[in-house]
C-alpha cells in the first residue's frame, strides 16, 4: 500500500518553508497548522510562551518533518483518549448528582 497520504509539499506557498531547520525535500506541509496545539506543554514540540501566555510555535519543525507522520497521528490518538476520558468522567459525575437530588 502506498503511503503517499502522509507527505505533501505546497511549494507554491508563498510561507514555504514556514520553519528552518527542515531539509526542503524532507519538508512535510501536511500539518500546516499543527494539530497538537491544542495540547498545550504536552505536544512534544519546540516551543514557548509569549509575555502574554500565547504558545508561539515558530521555532518548531517536528509537524513538517517527513519521518513525524506517525508521532504526530499517535500524539492525537493519546490526546483524544484523554479528551474522551475527561468527557466520560464529567458525564459520571452528572449522573451522581442527579442520583442524589
Amino acid at each position: 500500500m502506498s503511503e503517499n497520504f502522509k507527505f505533501f509539499q505546497h511549494k507554491e506557498c508563498e510561507y514555504f518553508p514556514c520553519h528552518k531547520g527542515v531539509p526542503e525535500e524532507d519538508f512535510n506541509c501536511l500539518f500546516c497548522y499543527c494539530p497538537l496545539y491544542f495540547t498545550g506543554d504536552s505536544c512534544g514540540g519546540n516551543f514557548a510562551y509569549t509575555k502574554s501566555g500565547i504558545k508561539n510555535c515558530i521555532g518548531c519543525s517536528r509537524p513538517h518533518r517527513r519521518e513525524n507522520y506517525e508521532i504526530i497521528i499517535e500524539k492525537l490518538k493519546e490526546a483524544m483518549k484523554i479528551s474522551a476520558d475527561q468527557k466520560c468522567a464529567v458525564e459520571l459525575a452528572k449522573e451522581a448528582e442527579k442520583a442524589q437530588k
